[in-house]
């Protein structure tokens, strides 16, 4: 016998979905997103009330996640090509950890993972998102960057990962808690790889032309019209992308310091499991402590 899942098939009609409104209007993509994936106050909520715990984990998996793009020759080289369909290799040596260039690209993503940790209700934060997605699809720089779609989805659900088991085994946080966080960071994560994937996949095409209300122009860093969403400072001009018409500069937060571990006195003290790997830093950074 068939589930009866409550809906009367003579009188169910399901809710209309505009297929041009999807590719043309970020604000229809996004609310089609939260719907389809049930974003809504509770993920909000989790995220506002769990950000410090988010942002405790950033340092971790910010050398994680270069620790496992510099394995790849096809990821690493993108350092010295801009590109990782170009195939040549590199005229210098291949850049570890410690390079400048690299310190640089570390610091972005910590600027990146604390914009994540903002609040999802503005349409600016989505409309970042969407920057980050055209931005290393090779178009709206001044000096192009092009990672190719495999390589940014690997990347995030490796961010997703790192994430899910480090919230998962938090200390502290009761199993509501975590599942409520959890859900809601995977949500953040899947929709900004649909708009990476927006940038690189060939539906709606058809609608190319219009499509051009996505392009943010010549704005200044940081902004979006005339109004500011992100924080910049004079350090950032010291990076090669300093003349870059977009950029991933985000607020930053008190994420570089070392958090200290547990009170001795508690018997279950614990720090997070990847704390080892993410060592490269002058100190090691500690995660979950009281």
């Amino acid at each position: 016998m068939p589930c009866d899942y409550g809906l009367d098939p003579a009188g169910f009609e399901p809710k209309h979905v505009d297929r041009k409104a999807l590719y043309v209007s970020l604000e229809e993509r996004i609310k089609y997103l939260h719907d389809f994936l049930d974003f809504n106050s509770a993920d909000v909520e989790a995220l506002q009330s769990g950000s410090k715990y988010l942002k405790q984990l950033i340092p971790a998996v910010v050398n994680l996640v270069y620790k496992k793009i510099l394995q790849y020759d096809i990821t690493s080289r993108a350092f010295h090509t801009r590109s990782t369909a170009v195939e040549t290799e590199p005229d210098q040596e291949w850049l570890d950890e410690e390079a400048p260039k690299i310190q640089r690209r570390k610091m972005f993503l910590r600027w990146y993972l604390a914009k994540l940790c903002q609040d999802p209700t503005s349409i600016d934060f989505w409309r970042y998102l969407s920057k980050v997605g055209l931005m290393h699809a090779g178009q709206e720089r001044l000096h192009p960057l092009n990672i190719e779609f495999i390589h940014i989805n690997a990347c995030i659900g490796f961010m997703q990962d790192i994430f899910s088991e480090a919230l998962l085994s938090h200390p502290q946080l009761s199993l509501r808690r975590k599942i409520a966080l959890v859900r809601a960071v995977n949500k953040i994560l899947w929709i900004q790889n649909d708009l990476f994937a927006k940038w690189r996949v060939r539906d709606g095409e058809e609608y190319a032309d219009e499509m051009s209300v996505y392009s943010f122009g010549s704005e200044k860093e940081g902004y979006i019209g005339d109004k500011k969403i992100l924080g910049s400072d004079s350090s950032s001009s010291t990076d090669d992308d300093s003349a870059s018409i977009i950029s991933t500069v985000a607020p930053s937060t008190h994420t570089t310091h070392t958090i200290q571990t547990a009170h001795a006195n508690s018997p279950k003290a614990s720090v997070c499991p990847f704390a080892e790997l993410a060592k490269g830093s002058v100190t090691e950074t500690k995660i979950w402590a009281s």
